[in-house]
């Protein structure tokens, strides 16, 4: 998201979990790695697979096939919009002559991806309107995603998803506007009102809750696609894994610490954006030590407390929270630790 990459042309840190840009044991960006078909096609497949992978920081092609799988998992018609997005905008930069480095690696798909999968999801994935949008939306958000890279590098600060953030949001309160997009009656306006609910979670909820917490990154609520995708981070690295569990169960326990009602913690909308922080902040813009996952946990903690407050700020238009909490608390944080030496590895160690 952002990412690796984003982070050199922004003048940050260039430390990264296990499998992030230049692959190893656990991490192959995919050169090397076997495959059927033309080179040409081999190489666009991969890219395609990096740029979903990318969505968690991971240009690992074997990683955005198991994020692809569990797209399709959820159902056939999110697969196809996923790998259509990431493919539109990868198409879409490689035409325009983006950077190969930014392409190879998959850091211009993750951005279309997102966007795809979201007008399906909030739009309705049946319609025609809907597919030509996410195609159109693709390659507009290519666009955006130069013009935010060149922005943010001013201030040494990567993209993340700021890009598909902007466009979704932008479409979503749009849409009901026009008739031939908007296809589900009663607009999604409304005025943000208090939790209700009760804030007692069973144990199998917080089990479902926490694996669905992955799931929610793609704005699915299915647990067992949180576990393909824990599988793929796994896949990437088992570190990578962990600060990511890690930062799933500190939302979890900031949510329910603070009374969120149970349905929010079950459906794992409470959860994702603490996984982003939590990943984004140990081991890809920060060094990975002990310090930078205190660090990337008190983030999650926030971002977490910070979703209620974006999801109100857009309730009365019609918009979502989407990533923005993740987008702003790593921001924040991110321009916050090159204060902290300890935490940027420029002064003295742990």
């Amino acid at each position: 998201m952002g990412h690796a990459m984003d982070a050199l042309d922004a003048g940050g840190s260039t430390g990264e979990p296990e499998g992030s840009r230049t692959g190893g044991p656990e991490g192959s960006t995919g050169r090397g790695e076997r495959a059927v078909g033309p080179p040409r096609v081999r190489l666009f497949a991969a890219q395609v697979l990096r740029g979903q992978a990318q969505v968690t920081f991971l240009p690992n092609a074997v990683t955005g096939l198991l994020f692809s799988a569990a797209l399709f998992a959820a159902g056939w018609e999110y697969g196809i919009y996923g790998l259509l997005g990431t493919a539109v905008g990868t198409a879409t930069a490689r035409l325009l002559g983006v950077d190969h480095e930014r392409v190879s690696t998959g850091l211009e798909g993750f951005n279309a991806c997102l966007t795809a999968l979201c007008f399906a999801v909030f739009l309705g994935a049946e319609q025609v309107s809907t597919a030509l949008l996410a195609v159109a939306g693709c390659v507009v958000v290519t666009v955006v995603t130069a013009a935010v890279v060149r922005l943010l590098g001013v201030w040494g600060l990567p993209s993340l998803t700021l890009p598909y953030c902007l466009l979704a949001t932008a479409v979503t309160i749009a849409a009901p506007g026009f008739g031939r997009l908007w296809h589900t009656g009663q607009g999604p306006a409304a005025l943000p009102l208090p939790a209700s609910g009760t804030t007692a979670v069973e144990p199998a909820e917080l089990a479902r809750g926490f694996l669905a917490g992955f799931a929610q990154i793609f704005f699915m609520p299915q647990w067992y696609v949180g576990a393909l995708l824990l599988l793929g981070l796994l896949v990437a690295g088992p570190r990578t894994a962990a600060v990511a569990c890690l930062g799933n169960a500190v939302g979890v326990a900031t949510a329910w610490g603070l009374g969120a009602p149970a349905a929010r913690i079950a459906d794992g909308t409470m959860g994702y954006n603490a996984v982003l922080v939590a990943l984004a902040l140990c081991g890809v813009f920060l060094p990975a030590r002990a310090a930078t996952l205190t660090y990337a946990l008190v983030g999650a903690a926030a971002a977490t407390a910070l979703g209620p407050a974006v999801s109100a700020l857009f309730a009365p238009s019609g918009g979502h929270a989407f990533t923005w909490p993740f987008v702003l608390t790593t921001f924040v944080f991110l321009a916050g630790a090159k204060s902290f030496p300890r935490l940027t590895g420029s002064g003295d160690g742990d």
